[in-house]
């Protein structure tokens, strides 16, 4: 049986002097998950219903296929790389343990900005809008490369996928 596990954590860290929303993320040891807010130090943070992105190391593999692009952790600025499982396919509600935290499922796919990312104009098309999940944080803790991923509710016949922004 393969095990879900996290692959990759990256952050977007804030400057002192700038919000730095735009920029590349960074693969970082750990992240830390905070309540109402997001990861600590990220750009994108805030009490809003897409904290954290998420995306499959799975679907990556699938674009590294067909993109010319060097697609390393963050490419698609997702904060959190996973193996083994089914992202996309975990309806919005659904509950993961991740590490020492505790994440919710608020969101399936993100529209890519203006007329489609780098990676959608090299490879004609992007994960991200139709794999990619947006999550929030239920309890606090932290997250590092490798910690084991747990699905504490929800399954995975029901889901908003309609990568609303």
């Amino acid at each position: 049986t393969r095990s879900l596990v996290v692959t990759g954590v990256q952050t977007c860290a804030l400057p002192i002097f700038s919000t730095a929303k735009g920029t590349r993320k960074s693969e970082v040891p750990l992240i830390r998950l905070v309540r109402d807010h997001g990861i600590e130090g990220d750009a994108h943070a805030g009490n809003w219903h897409r904290q954290i992105s998420m995306l499959a190391e799975e679907s990556v593999d699938t674009m590294r296929a067909v993109c010319s692009l060097p697609l390393t952790a963050g490419a698609f600025a997702e904060n959190i790389n996973t193996e083994g499982i089914d992202l996309k396919a975990l309806p919005v509600g659904t509950h993961l343990r991740i590490g020492e935290a505790e994440v919710e499922v608020t969101q399936i796919g993100k529209r890519c900005h203006n007329d489609g990312c780098a990676i959608q104009r090299a490879a004609g098309h992007c994960v991200m809008p139709t794999e990619g999940i947006f999550v929030i944080v239920i309890r606090e803790g932290i997250v590092r490369k490798g910690d084991p991923i747990e699905i504490l509710s929800g399954t995975a016949e029901a889901g908003n996928k309609d990568g609303a922004d």
